[in-house]
C-alpha cells in the first residue's frame, strides 16, 4: 500500500466528513474536497522535474495537501524546516539532495523573515493560477471508483521513497533521512490498536511536518482511518491551542514536553475535558508536568519514544501499559536490543547499554550516505546512539544519548541523570540543562545552565547526596532561556557553543 493511495480509499469513504478545519486560516476541507484539491495540485506538479520537490510550509490545509499531492505525482517530498534558519534550511536541503524546486508560501516567507531562495514556487500563485476546467476536471476524476483514481496517479513500489527527513542537528550536521511508504505505514498501523483509535477521535495537529513527529502522528495516523485534523500553525500559541481544544472537542494530542508545559500553564480548567489521549515526545517528560496535568486536568501525560530513522515510534506508554519514567513498551512489529556499549554484547534486563532496533519502520537509509547508513545499521539493526534499559516487565528506560555520557575517573556518567537530579532543587518554573565542555588543562568539565539564579553551594551540597563528586556540576551559567530547536528539543549542539563561549571570554578577562 502506498500513503497516497490510502488516502484516496479514506476519501471515498468518508466523503462528506470534515477532514481538516485549518485554524490559521478558518478553512474547512471535507475528505472529497480534500481529494479534488490534492487532484488538482498533482496535475501541476507533474509539469515539474522528477524526482525531489522541497516542502516548506506550515502545519495547514495546504502543506498537508500539497505532501499528498507530491506523492501522487510520483515526486518526493523533502521536508525543510522554517523555524530557525529558514533560508539556510532550503538551500542545505537542496545542496544535500541535488534538487531545485521549493513549494512554499509568500505569507510564510514575509512572517519569519526569509529571503526568496532561487527555485521557490508560492502556493499563493499556484492556487491562483487554477482555472475552472482544472477544477472540473479533478471533480470529475475524483467522482471515480478508488481503484481507478489510484491508477491515475503515480503507481509505485511500498518500498520506495515517501519523504525525505533531516535530523534534528542538535549535535551535528543534520542527515537526510529516507522513509520509504512501508516504513510509515508500518509505524502508523502498530500505534493504532494499542491507543484504541478509531475515525471518530479528533486530532489537534500543532507540530511541524517537517519534524517526523507531526509528520507521522499529527497527519498520517490521522488521515489512516479518516479522523478529523484541528491544524493550527503556531504551537507556542499556547492559549489558543487550549481553546482550539475545548471549542472543536479534541481528543488527542501529541507534543514535546516543553509545549505541554505551556498548554498547561495557559489552559483553564475544562479546556481539556474531551482529550483522551495526551503523548509527550522528542525530550525527556519530567514528573512535574505529568502531576501538573494530573492535577490541574485530571489527565494522564503519556510519554513515548522514537527516532527520526524509526518513522519515529520505537515504544510509548499507553492508557493500557503505562509505567511513568520509562518510554514504554516497545511498539508492535518492533524489536529492542540492549548492546554493552563497549563489548557489543546484549546486556541483562536493567543494564544500560545502547539501544538497537529492528522492525519496518527502520528508514531505508541516509540520502546518499552509504557510510553513514552503514554505521548506524548493522545485521540489520539501527543504531538509535541512545542509551537505556530494559525492565523485566519489558518496559524501555532511555537514560539519555550515549554523546550524553561522560567519561571521568573511569567511570561513564550521565548528564541527562545529573539534569534529573538538578531538576529537584530548581525553583519550579526553571530549566536546566548539563553539558560537558573540554579543557585542554583542567580535562572536561560539568556545566550546569539554568534559567534562574541559584544558591550555588546550598545546591551542590543536595545534589551530593544523589551523585558522586565527579558528577557534580563544576561551573553554573545563568541564562534567560536555553535555545531550542523548531520541534521544541533542546539544542544542545548550541548551548554547548555559547557555554564554552562563555567562559572563554571569561579566562580571557
Amino acid at each position: 500500500m502506498l500513503l497516497h493511495h490510502q488516502f484516496i480509499d479514506i476519501a471515498k469513504q468518508k466523503k462528506n466528513k470534515l477532514a481538516i478545519n485549518d485554524l490559521t486560516t478558518n478553512r474547512e476541507l471535507t475528505y472529497s474536497k480534500s481529494l479534488i484539491a490534492s487532484l488538482i495540485l498533482c496535475r501541476f506538479f507533474r509539469r515539474l522535474e522528477p524526482g525531489f520537490i522541497g516542502l516548506m510550509m506550515p502545519t495547514s490545509a495546504g502543506c498537508i495537501l500539497a505532501k499528498i499531492a507530491i506523492l501522487m505525482s510520483g515526486r518526493v517530498p523533502v521536508m525543510i524546516n522554517y523555524s530557525t534558519g529558514a533560508e539556510h534550511n532550503a538551500r542545505y536541503a537542496q545542496n544535500k539532495c541535488d534538487f531545485k524546486t521549493i513549494i512554499t508560501s509568500r505569507a510564510l516567507l514575509e512572517k519569519i523573515e526569509c529571503p526568496h531562495v532561487e527555485g521557490m514556487i508560492y502556493i499563493e500563485d499556484i492556487m491562483a493560477s487554477i482555472t475552472s476546467r482544472q477544477k472540473i476536471r479533478a471533480a470529475l476524476t475524483a467522482a471515480l471508483p478508488a481503484s481507478l483514481i489510484k491508477k491515475l496517479v503515480h503507481c509505485g513500489d511500498e518500498d520506495d521513497t515517501a519523504v525525505i527527513l533531516f535530523t534534528s542537528g542538535s549535535e551535528k550536521d543534520p542527515k537526510s533521512v529516507q522513509l520509504t511508504h512501508k516504513n510509515i505505514l508500518a509505524n502508523v498501523k502498530s500505534v493504532f490498536p494499542i491507543f484504541d483509535f478509531t475515525s471518530d477521535d479528533v486530532f489537534l495537529c500543532t507540530l511541524p511536518f517537517f519534524h517526523v513527529f507531526g509528520l507521522t502522528v499529527d497527519l498520517w495516523v490521522p488521515i489512516y482511518s479518516g479522523m478529523t485534523m484541528l491544524t493550527y500553525a503556531n504551537p507556542l500559541d499556547f492559549k489558543k491551542v487550549c481553546t482550539i481544544a475545548r471549542e472543536h472537542k479534541a481528543t488527542c494530542l501529541v507534543g514535546t514536553p516543553s509545549f505541554f508545559w505551556g498548554y498547561l500553564r495557559k489552559s483553564e480548567k475544562g479546556d481539556f475535558d474531551t482529550l483522551r489521549i495526551a503523548l509527550t515526545g522528542a525530550d525527556k517528560c519530567p514528573e512535574a508536568l505529568r502531576e501538573g496535568f494530573k492535577n490541574k486536568h485530571n489527565i494522564t501525560v503519556l510519554e513515548g519514544y522514537g527516532a527520526t530513522e524509526c518513522s519515529p515510534v520505537i515504544s510509548t506508554n499507553t492508557m493500557h501499559a503505562n509505567r511513568p519514567g520509562s518510554v514504554g513498551k516497545p511498539i508492535p512489529g518492533i524489536q529492542v536490543r540492549i548492546e554493552n556499549y563497549e563489548t557489543g554484547e546484549e546486556c541483562a534486563l536493567g543494564e544500560d547499554g545502547r539501544i538497537l532496533v529492528k522492525g519496518d519502520s527502520v528508514m531505508k537509509g541516509y540520502f546518499n550516505d552509504f557510510e553513514q547508513t552503514s554505521l548506524h545499521i548493522r545485521r540489520g539493526w539501527y543504531d538509535t546512539g541512545d542509551m537505556g534499559n530494559l525492565d523485566e516487565d519489558g518496559y524501555l528506560w532511555h537514560v539519555g544519548r550515549l554523546k550524553r555520557f561522560v567519561k571521568i575517573g573511569g567511570e561513564m556518567v550521565s548528564l541527562v541523570k545529573i539534569e534529573d537530579v538538578l531538576e529537584k532543587f530548581i525553583p519550579e518554573d526553571s530549566h536546566c540543562c548539563v553539558v560537558e565542555i573540554p579543557d585542554a588543562i583542567k580535562g572536561a568539565r560539568i556545566v550546569a545552565v539554568v534559567t534562574t539564579p541559584l544558591d550555588e553551594k546550598t545546591v551542590l551540597k543536595e545534589m551530593s547526596g544523589y551523585l558522586p563528586a565527579i558528577a557534580l556540576p563544576k561551573i553554573f551559567l545563568v541564562w534567560e532561556t536555553l535555545p531550542k530547536m523548531g520541534s521544541g528539543k533542546i539544542d544542545f549542539r548550541t548551548i554547548s557553543e555559547m557555554a564554552r563561549e562563555q567562559l572563554t571570554r571569561k579566562s580571557i578577562s
